[in-house]
């Protein structure tokens, strides 16, 4: 099995951490949620640009394949709009009902639509297209998403997909099925010829993919 690695140095983390200081403020008691109980959001460095890029196309409709407690939700709630619409899903009852507890707590909670269950399920059953597709479920379930963002996703769209480099176990020799998920997907990404793909190396990797 491949180590376990830091994709860039701690300390550079630290500083990018540092002087990112423009968020909401309800990020930070999700953050310390997240460390007391281990679970994993895209954190600081990441959201920062879900929110740019959402900003920049001018999203108004997002989808999140996975989306935890709402930390992603947050980011994507204030660069739509009060106009806008992020549809969140999530299996566990729980998680979304505290994600709509911290958006009502941040005043962004009419911008957001949950659904819980099985994030490729109510995917397909959405009607319209989206302008920003967020891909964070289970890492063996990527491959299955791409056919269907590819349907959904309007014409200068983006994809942004979490857990690309997964830690390095890309690396691996022998990969195991998350991580063969991973490199599926990546492989489909960079050779799919109505998309273009870049793979930042931020935090534990996110492939943005603009349709063409």
């Amino acid at each position: 099995m491949a180590r376990s690695f830091s994709i860039t140095n701690p300390a550079i983390n630290k500083y990018l951490r540092a002087i990112q200081t423009r968020r909401h403020p309800i990020l930070r008691p999700m953050e310390a949620y997240a460390e007391k109980h281990g679970f994993p959001i895209i954190g600081p460095l990441v959201g920062p640009i879900l929110y740019q890029l959402a900003k920049a196309i001018g999203a108004r409709r997002v989808f999140e394949l996975g989306s935890g407690f709402g930390y992603s939700a947050v980011w994507f709630s204030q660069a739509v709009g009060p106009r806008g619409k992020v549809i969140m899903t999530e299996g566990d009852p729980e998680n979304s009902e505290r994600a709509m507890r911290y958006l009502t707590r941040a005043r962004l909670a009419s911008r957001v639509k949950p659904l819980v269950g099985d994030a490729l399920s109510h995917f397909k059953a959405e009607r319209g297209t989206f302008d920003v597709i967020l891909n964070d479920i289970d890492k063996w379930q990527y491959p299955e998403a791409f056919p269907l963002v590819r349907k959904k996703l309007r014409k200068g769209g983006l994809f942004i997909t979490d857990n690309m480099l997964w830690s390095g176990r890309v690396l691996q020799k022998n990969p195991d099925r998350n991580t063969r998920g991973i490199l599926t997907l990546t492989r489909m990404l960079t050779t799919a010829p109505d998309f273009f793909t870049v793979l930042l190396p931020v935090r534990d990797g996110v492939t943005v993919s603009l349709k063409l």
